[in-house]
């Protein structure tokens, strides 16, 4: 069986949306597609996969739900954008999944789950109660006390790499990271016509760590170097992850229908 093929095996699924995927260029909230994708992971979850879905946003929102001309710049005013983002994306994220008679369920981490054993140990215990009852565990980085990702320190501080980490605590069979972009280049295709995508990467070498680039949009945090960071996390873990465009989230039945759609990277076996 290929390695894409494999991929209709995978049960339990982490999905990871960024900023860009749930808001307009504009930074107004996207409500069309976070209803597609909210349907397409509850139809998910009706056909007997388990799936954890890890969300940026909650400063985007927050500046579109506040009306503020612009990204917050201080520490205190990101993080009090972040709170009032953070409610918003779970207010909508439960008013559509109820609509499909799904049950969500918020958890925001910090970096203790990967320093302290019994905080990760906690959190895992959290997953497999919510996952076990089949309610929807939504994840993010805890903006309002976390410094690292909204000053853009690469380390546990981006939701990509949170997400990666995530999958590894539950054992995850598949990470999907849904982007603004269709999946990894060999050099940056919004400023060279020839690059080209990788299906399939097996390794994450320094060759293609000089490949990434800077971030990709002005509304959330992560760029290409952040996602490659977090399919080192993932392999290590032995969790494929696939890069993929967010744009129409019904490429994740063509993903766990081993279709070959964006770059998938290999977990360590």
């Amino acid at each position: 069986m290929g390695f894409r093929k494999q991929l209709k095996e995978a049960k339990r699924v982490v999905v990871k949306v960024g900023t860009s995927t749930l808001t307009y260029e504009n930074g107004n909230i996207n409500l069309t597609r976070i209803e597609r994708l909210t349907r397409i992971l509850s139809d998910m979850m009706n056909s007997g996969k388990e799936v954890v879905l890890v969300t940026s946003g909650a400063i985007g929102v927050g500046v579109s739900k506040l009306k503020l001309k612009e990204k917050p710049k201080t520490i205190r005013e990101k993080q009090a954008v972040a709170a009032v983002g953070q409610c918003e994306l779970m207010h909508i994220y439960s008013k559509f999944f109820g609509e499909y008679s799904h049950v969500v369920g918020q958890v925001l981490l910090t970096r203790d789950v990967v320093e302290d054993d019994h905080i990760r140990e906690n959190v895992c215990n959290t997953f497999e109660t919510l996952l076990e009852n089949g309610i929807v565990p939504i994840v993010n980085e805890n903006d309002t006390v976390s410094i690292d990702e909204i000053e853009n320190i690469v380390k546990f501080g981006d939701n990509d790499n949170l997400s990666a980490i995530v999958s590894g605590l539950v054992k995850a069979d598949l990470l999907v990271i849904l982007s603004d972009i269709d999946g990894f280049y060999d050099s940056d295709p919004r400023s060279n016509e020839d690059a080209r995508m990788l299906e399939i990467v097996e390794e994450v070498t320094p060759e293609l760590e000089e490949c990434a680039g800077g971030a990709g949009s002005n509304l959330g945090t992560g760029g290409m170097i952040t996602k490659l960071m977090a399919a080192k996390v993932s392999a290590e873990a032995g969790v494929n992850m696939v890069l993929a465009n967010g744009s129409e989230p019904n490429i994740l039945l063509d993903i766990l229908a081993g279709e070959n759609i964006g770059t998938l990277f290999l977990g360590k076996r």
